[in-house]
């Protein structure tokens, strides 16, 4: 069963002013740094075989979500229970830039539990999908950004995962690419997979999802049908693209503190108006 369940779930960095004080903390046990939280409390479930988009503006923990759900980091507080085996297809991760496309193809089947027999019969599928002809023998650091996307999504899909996990992958390449990759997606949607679509294309998120999850500075602030959600998300928008950088900087500083709802409320009017 590829059902997700997050619980009280929360991801807390440390950042230090100069690298030397993450290693005086070290070596030494004196706090230097600066606790953040990207994620903070987020409890949701997911039933098998539905569809979440997941939206939220710039640094509101949707990268970090992905990297939970995809056991590429563990929570610092709170519960991830994965009913499945979960493949994140990102633009900046799964691939290592020193190897060749051909050895990540390898390298991650390993680390996704196969034998080499496995991975030398899906390869030729991983290839054809792909289609980036002879790169596939040169180091990824030469790749593009479009081509590390193809390659990326190629061995997920083909990896076969229970819960696949798509953040800002298809943001990038050519639109018959992008067509291709939703076609793919559907054929898992229809076999009753788990998906997680991480989208700034609110269109496709609307197109393609049967729920939203809408994450604002690391917390839940709502998380239901796709039609209701993604109208407050737009209503949301529309308001925050309405305020001064300075504004938008003090409201980030308050959500962080905690002290939001009465700013957000104040700015909901004619004239948007924050104090310094």
């Amino acid at each position: 069963m590829s059902h997700v369940v997050f619980e009280n779930v929360s991801k807390r960095y440390v950042l230090y002013s100069r690298p030397i004080d993450k290693l005086k903390e070290v070596l030494f046990g004196k706090v230097s740094g600066k606790p953040f939280y990207a994620l903070k409390n987020v409890s949701f479930s997911v039933k098998q075989g539905e569809i979440v988009g997941v939206v939220g503006i710039n640094g509101s923990g949707k990268s970090t979500l992905s990297h939970l759900l995809a056991n590429v980091t563990p929570p610092t507080y709170g519960r991830v229970t994965l009913g499945g085996k979960s493949a994140l297809i990102a633009i900046s991760s799964g691939l290592n830039n020193q190897l060749t496309g051909r050895d990540n193809i390898e390298l991650k089947g390993l680390m996704m539990g196969l034998n080499k027999k496995q991975i030398q019969a899906i390869t030729p599928e991983i290839l054809e999908f792909a289609d980036i002809g002879d790169f596939i023998d040169q180091a990824v650091k030469t790749y593009s950004s479009g081509m590390r996307a193809r390659l990326g999504f190629a061995i997920s899909i083909n990896i076969n995962p229970d819960i696949l996990i798509i953040d800002e992958a298809l943001s990038v390449g050519d639109q018959t690419f992008t067509e291709k990759c939703l076609d793919k997606m559907r054929e898992f949607r229809d076999q009753g997979k788990t998906i997680f679509f991480v989208s700034h294309s609110l269109n496709q998120v609307k197109s393609f999802c049967t729920k939203v999850l809408w994450l604002e500075y690391g917390e839940v602030r709502m998380f239901g049908p796709t039609t209701e959600t993604m109208a407050e998300y737009n209503k949301y928008l529309y308001w925050y693209k309405q305020l001064t950088k300075k504004q938008a900087a003090h409201y980030v500083m308050k959500k962080r503190t905690g002290r939001s709802d009465e700013i957000e409320r104040s700015t909901r009017g004619e004239t948007i108006e924050l104090s310094s």
